[in-house]
């Protein structure tokens, strides 16, 4: 047979899966051997250590020795850990995936397929089931991301602290707000011509601004809950401290960014207002870590501000023109009028 008459046989987009990994050993250990068992034909698994100080490197390079391996000596949080790592990967699509997940094998394909489709598809995001408890959506991201018209973020399964039993009920491919960062697949392009996570953020709402950006610059975002993963999380840990003082600090920092003007200049005061009343709730009912961990971000807002550290977005555009934004506020619906699920919100 001639050459020219064989057909010529095309592998699937390279796939780079990269954990990001900081004192991780014990979930390295428990989930690696789902994500190596990963049925897709083109792929690697990186390991990206963010500057561990425990056995995590060793571990790896004696146990997986089929796991790329990369390291940095400082620990740069999820969003800088991720700009340094992806510098030094090449691949057609990244998959940004948390160290204590559980993957189911072809998880892969579904999100490729459906990037494939249009190149205006620039990320997407696997089902997030809880590990612990299956039949259940997780927290961090559950069927995909949605957004208020005031910034609060919640997803197609879980509003606020409520996450919803899956029946079934979120099984389309539909646009999004933003992708889970424990499981994010992305166009390693787009990524890089976006400038990355913005590192200041350190953790906790960076992919929400990234996903905002990738909105702002024509591209779309969904989520493919034909692929399913299992997240331990940390959705029920007690509310305090760091992690508290970063999701409200970095929300505060992505609306700063990211919304026109003319929204800003009035939903900022409120979106401060509504968070000091979640502060002085708190307070009374003697929860001090969150008390002071909320004036802290509101301080370190005005510090980014006066000091010049929120860089805008070039072209922003009005909130609710964008996918996944839910146009009235979801402190109303869930507080008030006590909806606890998406569909009883977005109807």
């Amino acid at each position: 047979m001639g050459l020219h008459s064989q057909k010529q046989i095309r592998l699937k987009p390279f796939v780079s899966i990269v954990i990001l990994n900081y004192n991780g050993v014990k979930y390295l250990q428990e989930f690696l051997p789902s994500v190596l068992a990963t049925q897709y034909e083109n792929y690697e698994v990186v390991v990206a250590d963010n500057g561990s100080t425990d056995n995590s490197i060793s571990f790896l390079q004696a146990n997986f020795p089929s796991v790329k391996l990369i390291s940095s000596t400082t620990n740069e949080g999820f969003a800088g850990g991720y700009n340094w790592a992806l510098k030094m990967i090449q691949a057609d699509y990244y998959v940004l995936l948390n160290s204590d997940v559980a993957v189911t094998p072809n998880w892969i394909s579904p999100m490729v397929d459906l990037l494939e489709q249009d190149k205006n598809n620039a990320a997407c995001q696997p089902k997030l089931l809880s590990y612990k408890q299956p039949t259940l959506f997780e927290y961090a991201g559950a069927a995909g991301g949605w957004i208020d018209s005031f910034g609060y973020p919640f997803s197609r399964g879980r509003v606020f602290d409520v996450c919803e039993q899956d029946e079934k009920q979120y099984e389309d491919n539909a646009a999004i707000f933003w992708a889970s960062g424990a499981a994010m697949m992305i166009r390693s392009n787009i990524f890089h011509d976006l400038g990355g996570f913005d590192a200041q953020f350190f953790a906790h709402q960076e992919e929400i601004d990234l996903c905002w950006r990738i909105q702002l610059a024509g591209y779309k975002i969904f989520c493919c809950p034909s692929a399913i993963v299992y997240h331990v999380g940390a959705g029920t840990l007690p509310r305090g401290g760091r992690k508290v003082f970063l999701n409200f600090r970095n929300n505060l920092i992505m609306l700063c960014k990211n919304l026109p003007l003319s929204e800003l200049l009035w939903k900022l005061p409120f979106r401060l207002a509504l968070d000091a009343i979640s502060a002085w709730k708190g307070l009374l009912s003697g929860d001090t870590y969150f008390f002071t961990a909320i004036v802290k971000a509101h301080f370190a807002l005005f510090g980014f501000i006066v000091s010049g550290k929120i860089h805008r977005s070039k072209s922003p555009k009005s909130l609710i023109s964008l996918k996944g934004v839910y146009a009235g506020s979801l402190v109303f619906q869930y507080f008030i009028k006590k909806k606890q699920f998406f569909k009883k919100i977005v109807s």
